[in-house]
């Protein structure tokens, strides 16, 4: 079994307009959530062994922030074609992860994460940012990922209501 878990980036900051969406920052609300979760997968176990992130600035700095309060001890990889990616980018990417990992972190964007979990699980999730789910896969290695595949979903955790 492989665990997949999908992030979707948390708010960004869309007061610039001299930058590109692909450079939007992420908001001080943004940032807290994403450490939130962080510390989220660290109290529940969910500790990824990899973590993948979409290169745009609010997505690679939400992995950031969530993997070092999860206690991920790893660098992030940086896979540019999960920018705005469909489930069909996600299963290339993770189909050449091999067998070694065992619980992978991807960090996106939507509509593409709530396509990938429902293709995965078969489950509709709302996800809006900061979301976290924890999709369990009946595979051996991440190179048997397709779009056939059909997993469990564990949870899915919101950054609103955490703390109240």
């Amino acid at each position: 079994m492989k665990t997949l878990l999908v992030l979707r980036h948390a708010k960004a900051s869309r007061d610039d307009d001299s930058i590109t969406d692909h450079e939007r920052p992420l908001t001080k609300r943004g940032a807290k959530a994403a450490e939130r979760m962080g510390a989220l997968m660290k109290e529940n176990a969910l500790v990824p062994d990899l973590v993948l992130s979409s290169t745009a600035e609010r997505a690679r700095s939400t992995a950031e922030l969530a993997a070092k309060h999860a206690g991920h001890p790893a660098d992030i990889a940086l896979a540019p074609e999960l920018y705005l990616a469909e489930p069909p980018a996600y299963f290339q990417t993770l189909r050449r992860l091999g067998r070694d990992a065992t619980r992978v972190l991807v960090v996106g964007h939507n509509p593409g994460i709530e396509t990938l979990i429902f293709r995965l699980t078969g489950e509709a999730e709302h996800m809006p940012t900061a979301a976290l789910a924890e999709c369990e896969l009946p595979i051996e290695a991440w190179d048997e990922l397709g779009p056939e595949t059909r997993g469990t979903l564990r949870g899915v955790w919101r950054p609103k209501g955490l703390d109240e």
